[in-house]
């Protein structure tokens, strides 16, 4: 019983992921941060110099990163979706 009450829990976290083809072509270059954080959600890295950033939702495998001039869409990028 528990096996099976855990592969449901752990079925139910993947169909609720934001990195999906539709949230990706959701985002536009030239968005507001705050724009991009309400489909993708918080990231779970970011990182840059000056006032270019870059931050990161997933992992090596399967991620969506966005690149930022400021708080606008200055690229994006995917693997594995």
């Amino acid at each position: 019983m528990r096996k099976l009450a855990l592969s449901i829990f752990i079925l139910s976290l993947a169909a609720c992921s934001k990195l999906t083809e539709d949230n990706y072509k959701q985002i536009e270059i030239g968005m507001d941060r705050e724009e991009v954080e309400s489909i993708l959600g918080a990231p779970d890295e970011c990182g840059g110099a000056l006032s270019f950033e870059a931050c990161t939702w997933g992992d090596d495998n399967r991620h969506i990163t966005v690149g930022y001039a400021g708080d606008k869409v200055l690229s994006k990028s995917k693997k594995g979706l």
